[in-house]
């Protein structure tokens, strides 16, 4: 897929794009709309960007999630539904646009192949800190597997209520290719922080992006206890 040099930017609260990842929006705002019907006439791709914290006027996290529009449902009243899927983490440099929405220069963030003893070690810690939270109970954003029925046709069932989805979770994440995918879903699946699912967006490089996720993953599993009172 070619990744265009520049691409229309949303910024939103306490938002993140991983790649991969499925992003549903509610597009309402006249700027948003008019962004989505260029999109949709063009690539079909924009760029998902978190509201820097602490500023009040539109100032978009350096790092953000490049997606492509998979589906956009139109409404009588102007405004959309979509789904959007990521594609790559990219860096927004010079702003070619502000109104009516901002376009921004892109340079995508590839992370470099790993595959040694420290990632092994790494990933081991990740797998077992998702089994144990999951073993915890509910959780904010729930990891939805894929199942096939007797009848041959597929459902959804809930990790954190069923042992044999937390199994099949834990397999399919051994399964992925890469430890640069395991780190992006799990974020998408167990950490419920903003800032913390920025910071993993931010981290490109998978080592350093692992040892961060350990780190909120202990965080959120203190965090889940105290609430339990366990």
């Amino acid at each position: 897929m070619e990744i265009p040099s520049e691409v229309p930017v949303m910024t939103l609260p306490s938002a993140t794009l991983f790649p991969q990842a499925l992003l549903p929006l509610y597009i309402f705002e006249p700027r948003y709309r008019q962004m989505l019907a260029d999109s949709l006439k063009s690539n079909r791709m924009f760029s998902v960007a978190m509201q820097k914290p602490g500023k009040n006027r539109e100032t978009p996290c350096p790092v953000a999630g490049l997606g492509i529009i998979r589906v956009s449902v139109d409404h009588a009243d102007g405004t959309s539904h979509l789904i959007l899927q990521g594609i790559t983490r990219v860096e927004l440099q010079k702003t070619v646009q502000y109104k009516p929405y901002r376009v921004h220069r892109i340079a995508p963030l590839q992370a470099d192949p790993s595959d040694n003893v420290m990632i092994d070690a790494l990933l081991a810690k990740v797998y077992e800190l998702v089994r144990k939270r999951i073993e915890m109970g509910p959780f904010p954003f729930p990891f939805p597997v894929v199942k096939n029925s007797a009848s041959g046709k597929t459902k959804i069932s809930d990790a954190a209520t069923s042992k044999t989805s937390l199994k099949e979770v834990l397999k399919f994440l051994e399964s992925l290719p890469d430890a640069d995918q395991v780190a992006d879903l799990v974020t998408c699946a167990l950490l419920p922080g903003a800032s913390e699912r920025q910071t993993i967006l931010e981290t490109v490089d998978v080592e350093s992006r692992l040892k961060h996720l350990i780190h909120f993953l202990l965080d959120e599993i203190q965090r889940s206890q105290k609430e339990s009172g366990s």
